[in-house]
């Protein structure tokens, strides 16, 4: 932990455990190291990071104002899977916020990354640990085999827990609203504000993960309804694709010809933990097409089929 520390001091790039995903992490005040990051992930620099920082107590240092509506989403969900959208503070540098005037913070929870965050005494800039728009690193090893040297030092804390990113939060305006559903559910923010929340298609903040094709495997990523799932899987086997399929828990029994199939897990907390590893399982088997099926959009499940849209998004022909 020392190490990783000293190592984001000399501005270097430190890849760490949270409970979402792994990170790519920075010193976020040093413009130089966090330049490094999006050199490393081949990522646009208008695409904005997340400043990653120790407690909600030190929020007021890296911000404008903190509204109360902040106040109470802080003390429910941090630590924890939410990022807020704020007015950015003199501290944060342009570099990290993509040039925007508004900033992305969150609070992980993981020991090891609050470990980190309080041996290093600063805030880390932090987007996961993966070239840009493929399939988010939920373990120490998807990281080391996808970014190899280009990462300084590698803290391994296991797999992750939840499995897909934050949730993020637009609290610049006087109505919140959901800008990428994660690991914090509609449902829960909801219940802790008293009112609903809007999760618009597109929004006048830039935040990470709006990319049109974003979290998205080596291979091309079909979404079918479920009842036709099989039929389509067999129809590209038939047409000499190698096909994966994430049959979903209703098929479980159901045969299936095709190069791969990975059985989704009933929980839906289970399928989130997983969608990363299943992803990554089907490209190294060799499958040049999934073919998958979007889960009822309600808890969890709101944030998995929206990974799954953008992995089916269209790629750049380069």
């Amino acid at each position: 932990m020392e190490k990783a520390a000293d190592v984001l001091r000399a501005g270097g790039l430190v890849a760490f455990p949270t409970e979402t995903v792994y990170g790519l992490g920075a010193n976020a005040e040093d413009p130089g190291a966090v330049a490094r990051i999006y050199q490393a992930k081949g990522r646009p620099p208008s695409h904005p990071l997340i400043v990653h920082i120790g407690g909600a107590e030190l929020l007021r240092d890296w911000v404008e104002d903190v509204p109360a509506t902040v106040h109470l989403l802080a003390e429910r969900f941090w630590p924890g899977p939410l990022t807020l959208v704020l007015r950015r503070g003199r501290r944060v540098p342009l570099e990290a916020t993509g040039g925007l005037e508004t900033v992305a913070v969150r609070v992980p929870d993981h020991p090891v990354a609050l470990a980190l965050l309080s041996g290093f005494g600063g805030g880390v800039a932090a987007p996961s640990a993966n070239r840009f728009g493929s399939v988010s690193p939920t373990t120490a090893d998807h990281v080391r085999a996808e970014l190899g040297d280009a990462v300084d030092f590698v803290l391994d804390g296991g797999p992750c827990d939840v499995g897909v990113e934050s949730t993020i939060v637009d609290a610049t305006g006087d109505v919140p609203s959901i800008l990428r559903p994660g690991g914090a559910t509609r449902e829960d923010l909801e219940a802790v504000l008293g009112r609903p929340l809007d999760v618009p298609s597109t929004s006048r903040v830039r935040v990470p993960g709006q990319h049109p094709s974003h979290y998205a495997p080596r291979a091309r990523v079909v979404l079918v309804e479920p009842e036709v799932i099989v039929d389509e899987a067999e129809r590209a086997q038939e047409q000499g694709h190698q096909v994966g399929v994430l049959l979903p828990p209703s098929l479980v029994d159901a045969p299936v010809k095709a190069h791969a199939v990975v059985a989704i897990p009933g929980s839906t907390a289970a399928y989130a933990r997983g969608l990363y590893g299943f992803l990554r399982e089907l490209d190294r088997r060799g499958c040049d097409l999934i073919v998958a099926s979007l889960p009822v959009e309600e808890g969890l499940g709101l944030a998995i089929a929206n990974r799954l849209r953008r992995a089916a998004g269209p790629r750049s022909s380069g």
